[in-house]
């Protein structure tokens, strides 16, 4: 029994109400009021960001359009260019507000492409620190949160106003 790794954290995923069809309709249709309980960043016309809650790394986000597809050749012009800006926006806030060396941005699109939730297309923001691969992610294939999740949320909605 020496292979157990202990993720009380994760409790939630396994008691916590599950949600009917797609979970980012459920966040983009939810009221306001649910923003904290969801993780939801920022809400406008075209899309909202939310923390993803089973990061890559502390401060991983994403950036999702309200439209319900899976194609992002079915986005409006409109909203791909705001998302777009919301990415440039999000690198900055990451970078200066909450000290990151680096930032990954990207979208795996459909199943065969990596998307976890391939029905609904959705823009990965992760920060990155110099340093921050260890071998624990290379030789066991897991990750290692090391801060408490909702500080983080916290930390970057508190810089939501600054930078977007």
């Amino acid at each position: 029994m020496k292979d157990i790794l202990y993720a009380p954290w994760r409790d939630e995923y396994v008691t916590n109400k599950k949600i009917d069809g797609c979970v980012f309709c459920h966040i983009s249709s939810s009221q306001n009021s649910d923003d904290n309980e969801l993780y939801v960043l920022h809400r406008d016309e075209h899309c909202f960001m939310v923390m993803n809650r089973y990061p890559y790394t502390p401060g991983h986000f994403m950036i999702i359009p309200h439209l319900h597809t899976d194609k992002l050749e079915d986005l409006s012009s409109d909203t791909w260019l705001h998302m777009s800006a919301l990415a440039q926006k999000s690198v900055k806030l990451l970078k200066e507000g909450f000290g990151a060396d680096g930032v990954n941005i990207g979208m795996n699109l459909g199943k065969a492409g990596g998307a976890g939730i391939a029905e609904h297309i959705h823009m990965h923001i992760v920060p990155r620190w110099d340093r921050d691969t260890n071998f624990i992610t290379s030789i066991s294939q897991n990750r290692v949160y090391s801060t408490d999740f909702i500080k983080i949320y916290e930390k970057i909605k508190s810089l939501i106003p600054e930078y977007i």
